[in-house]
């Protein structure tokens, strides 16, 4: 089964370790996924994906095995990486990419309102969403990872002590579940949030 192993992502880790990640070194394990923090570039920068060959809708990097440590528990109550959000210029292209590396279409939903409608589909690798996003006419251009999603033990508890790093809880899309979005402020170039665990 295709899996999501690892993401690069540019923000340094210090300031992972300030929003409450166990990091050593420059990585950090959530959901079997490592994290690798500080390479060049903004947000997400690329990912490593095992038994998905010849994928090239997005930044991919090689997959060189190694062996998964144990989970840490991190400060911030985060237990898993509930999905990956990308968006495309052009949805049919982008899901046929996922596809033919034998990944299957969950589902597709229609977010937002007239001018700003869009359509989500979603796919998974092992344990993770994956969140695609795209307007309705495609477009030219490339599809570019933007946001991530964590699971976390007890929102209200990640909230105290993210303070206002964090901006105010809401109700999410998914029922029963709550999230909360971090403040750009703060300085990372990953758009990031963090979700109550499902009821």
């Amino acid at each position: 089964m295709p899996t999501l192993v690892a993401l690069d992502i540019a923000d340094a880790p210090e300031l992972w370790r300030e929003l409450g990640f166990t990091v050593e070194g420059a990585t950090t394990w959530v959901s079997g996924v490592c994290h690798r923090l500080g390479r060049p570039g903004q947000g997400v920068v690329s990912w490593t994906l095992r038994h998905l060959p010849g994928f090239t809708e997005l930044p991919t990097d090689p997959d060189e095995g190694g062996v998964e440590p144990d989970a840490p528990d991190h400060p911030n109550g985060v237990i898993a990486l509930d999905h990956v959000v990308i968006t495309t210029p052009d949805l049919a292209r982008t899901i046929e990419a996922f596809e033919s590396g034998g990944l299957t279409l969950r589902r597709t939903r229609q977010a937002g309102t007239g001018a700003h409608t869009m359509t989500q589909a979603f796919f998974t690798l092992g344990p993770v969403v994956i969140e695609v996003v795209g307007p309705p006419a495609p477009a030219a251009g490339d599809a570019r990872f933007w946001g991530l999603t964590f699971t976390v033990t007890d929102l209200d508890a990640t909230a105290e002590r993210l303070g206002l790093r964090l901006r105010p809880i809401k109700g999410a899309v998914q029922p029963g579940r709550r999230i909360a979005t971090l403040d750009r402020a703060v300085g990372s170039s990953v758009p990031m949030a963090f979700m109550s665990a499902k009821p």
